[in-house]
């Protein structure tokens, strides 16, 4: 380790000597040479910017073509006639004369009850008519020999009068007999219970052997008239306007299978309800179907669409092709340089997947449909699909 050298007596030590300070040429000399360096080293790395690529996209051409205006709603199905079969009669089931799920006719005979108390019944009340038609034969001729006397003098006044009384009174007996045999054979003709309308059968409440009890609310089988069929369904209190508007120019009804994409079924409107349900605020309608293969069935829920006309030249795109932003509904549409720009459109209504364009659009444009997430106004584009606007 050295030792520090002793400094004379009063001398002071030596201050340490300042940095050497550049000259401001030297300085500007630096700084441009590291400006030169960093744009070498940038040239040599990359050399110029590569232009953004192409976005790949799908289009269609904005098509005119009749577009109907239509209203959507969600439907039931429910028979033109509906009977639910009961008995009128007390018996016991002896014959069931169908199968449930059966097609019946109008008056075919269904349940039959034992008719034995009911012709039973019937006979009692031949017997009475008959003892009363002979009783009131009887006073009739009395009360008449009675007239005879009296003009004779040989019998009062009264014992005509009881004479008269008695014929008449049996004749009334006679009239009530005659409605207690009327309702007997009724009883016997409705122990065999009858179809009251022609469709098909429902489930069976009765078997052989049950007793049916008389007038009860519970149905012994429903028949359900499918041939035609209606669908009920309803429309917003504010589409009643335009439902009235088109009532008399015979919209048409159209159903939607639950599991295809084209309509199945075609019918007519046949009932517009006359006041709108305040506790819904909805319309009730019906539409009518022939239904000749029997596919729809009564409580079945059915996608339902009501046409009330037909725009003939309608501007039209794929519904995929409209977006919402900030500024409203809008579209990509393709330039002719293959540059993608932003336009605003005013969109009238949508028809499954087709948007009917009331402003924005002429026919001939050529609009994106996919790939819109990827864009931005000016960039350029690559067609990898293209399509007419849908029907």
């Amino acid at each position: 380790m050295t030792s520090p050298v002793p400094q004379p007596a009063g001398r002071p030590a030596p201050r340490p000597r300042p940095p050497v300070a550049l000259a401001p040429a030297l300085r500007l000399g630096l700084a441009l040479a590291v400006v030169a360096v960093i744009v070498v080293t940038a040239g040599c790395s990359g050399g110029r910017k590569p232009p953004a690529p192409r976005v790949s996209v799908a289009v269609a051409t904005v098509a005119e073509r009749p577009m109907p205006v239509a209203l959507t709603a969600t439907g039931t199905v429910e028979p033109i006639e509906e009977a639910k079969v009961g008995s009128q009669v007390g018996g016991v089931v002896t014959r069931v004369a169908f199968r449930e799920g059966d097609e019946v006719a109008a008056g075919q005979v269904l349940i039959e009850l034992d008719r034995r108390p009911f012709e039973a019944a019937l006979d009692q009340a031949l017997g009475a008519l008959a003892r009363d038609r002979a009783q009131a034969e009887n006073a009739r001729l009395e009360a008449e020999r009675a007239d005879k006397l009296l003009e004779r003098n040989l019998i009062p006044q009264s014992e005509r009068d009881q004479k008269r009384a008695n014929a008449a009174a049996y004749a009334a007996a006679m009239q009530a007999d005659s409605a207690a045999v009327a309702g007997a054979r009724l009883d016997l003709h409705y122990a065999s219970i009858r179809a009251p309308i022609a469709g098909r059968s429902g489930q069976l409440a009765v078997r052989t052997g049950d007793l049916v009890r008389a007038a009860t609310s519970e149905p012994l089988v429903t028949i359900n008239r499918i041939h035609p069929v209606r669908v009920r369904f309803t429309v917003p209190e504010s589409d009643v306007p335009l439902v009235q508007r088109y009532r008399g120019a015979a919209p048409r009804v159209q159903i939607r299978a639950g599991d295809g994409d084209s309509l199945d079924l075609e019918g007519r409107l046949v009932f517009v309800d006359n006041a709108v349900d305040p506790a819904s605020g909805t319309l009730l309608l019906k539409g009518e179907f022939a239904n000749r293969d029997g596919r729809l069935i009564p409580g079945q829920f059915v996608d339902v669409r009501l046409v009330l006309y037909v725009e003939p030249r309608a501007v039209t795109v794929p519904a995929p092709a409209v977006a919402t932003g900030q500024q409203g509904t809008y579209v990509y549409v393709v330039n002719p340089d293959s540059t993608a720009a932003t336009r605003t459109v005013e969109i009238a209504r949508v028809v499954d997947e087709t948007a009917v364009v009331r402003s924005g659009l002429k026919p001939g444009e050529t609009v994106i449909t996919d790939g819109q997430l990827r864009l931005s106004p000016g960039a350029r584009v690559t067609v990898r699909q293209a399509v007419a606007g849908r029907p």
